[in-house]
């Protein structure tokens, strides 16, 4: 089984923006767990971090011939990115789509994900633990064989 874990823009700068909003780990920290967490499970994981919309669009369109599910957080593209959320579309797998802070109790415009139409569930609000309940979600998925 292989899982696409895609990471939008600036969460290359995790533990160091807005820490108080974000969390203190870095995105390394993150990767490493979630590989360990695969490793128990049997999982291969992809890796993927690009601050660019069309890096971001042409990813997600690999991981349909090449991966089982996919997690993604699209960072700011969540709200406004119409090119990302048709890439998502078309996956015919297991989608979760991560938010570190709970978007709802945030501002306004981080209210409306124009993604969450499109994935199979969203995490919102769990830091990074977010990361590992989304790929529980996913291998359970996978394994019931729901796609």
């Amino acid at each position: 089984m292989k899982i696409y874990i895609i990471h939008g823009p600036n969460l290359n700068l995790l533990g160091k923006r807005e820490p108080d909003i974000y969390g203190r780990e870095d995105l390394e920290t993150i990767n490493r767990t979630l590989a360990d967490q695969a490793g128990k499970w049997g999982c291969e994981v992809f890796f993927f971090q690009s601050n660019h919309e069309g890096e971001l669009v042409d990813v997600v369109q690999r991981a349909r011939d090449e991966a089982d599910a996919v997690i993604i957080n699209p960072g700011a593209f969540t709200h406004y990115s119409l090119a990302l959320r048709d890439a998502l579309a078309v996956l015919e797998m297991p989608v979760v789509e991560v938010h570190l802070s709970n978007i709802y109790a945030r501002e306004d415009f981080r209210h409306n994900s124009v993604t969450a139409p499109v994935v199979t569930g969203q995490v919102s609000g769990f830091g990074a633990l977010g990361y590992e309940i989304a790929l529980q979600a996913a291998v359970q998925l996978v394994k019931k064989r729901k796609y």
